[in-house]
């Protein structure tokens, strides 16, 4: 990251307490929820370079609210909030952009995303890793993309996939029990 100023809060949800970090340029951290403000905080400074606690400007506060919103059960759609990615290389800020257009209580694969940029399945696996080092969470929501044939796959989130199927779960996306690997769930 650039050397300039972050700053962040830490908030409470319905789903826990969630951590935001932001810069003049936008939103450049978010973390999930977990059960105490002090481990959400943690785990946020883990990977801010430097960070202040600050009062949020009024669209990181907004977007607080929307993320309050979100965990309430409400229909939230965050595409339109300023993030910062600059940090990021260019075929994974295209990767967030396609994940971002994925919109609530729908779900896509990584072999999907990977087709509708060009990349073909192959780079389906570049996908993954880019949902696995996401730095703004439900904010470009790679809980939507999931595995080949509608598996749940992993979710680098606390509470791994359990959390992701939660998230699903807000937004009326119902996986059901595993499926026997003949079967498909239909995506």
């Amino acid at each position: 990251m650039s050397e300039a100023t972050h700053h962040y809060g830490i908030f409470k949800t319905a789903g826990g307490y969630c951590g935001i970090a932001w810069n003049s340029a936008g939103i450049i951290r978010f973390q999930l929820p977990t059960k105490t403000e002090s481990s959400t905080e943690q785990l946020l400074l883990r990977r801010l370079s430097s960070g202040v606690s600050a009062d949020p400007p009024a669209a990181v506060a907004a977007t607080i609210e929307s993320v309050k919103r979100y965990f309430a059960g409400e229909t939230v759609d965050f595409s339109d909030v300023v993030v910062d990615l600059s940090n990021q290389d260019e075929f994974f800020r295209e990767i967030y952009a396609a994940a971002r257009r994925v919109g609530w209580g729908r779900t896509t694969t990584y072999g999907t995303l990977a087709k509708e940029l060009g990349r073909g399945s192959e780079a389906a696996r570049d996908v993954g890793q880019a949902m696995a080092k996401n730095p703004v969470a439900l904010i470009i929501p790679c809980h939507r993309v999931l595995a080949a044939g509608g598996k749940l796959g992993g979710f680098s989130a606390p509470g791994g996939s359990n959390s992701k199927a939660r998230m699903l779960e807000l937004e009326g996306v119902h996986l059901g029990s595993p499926e026997p690997a003949q079967q498909s769930l239909g995506f």
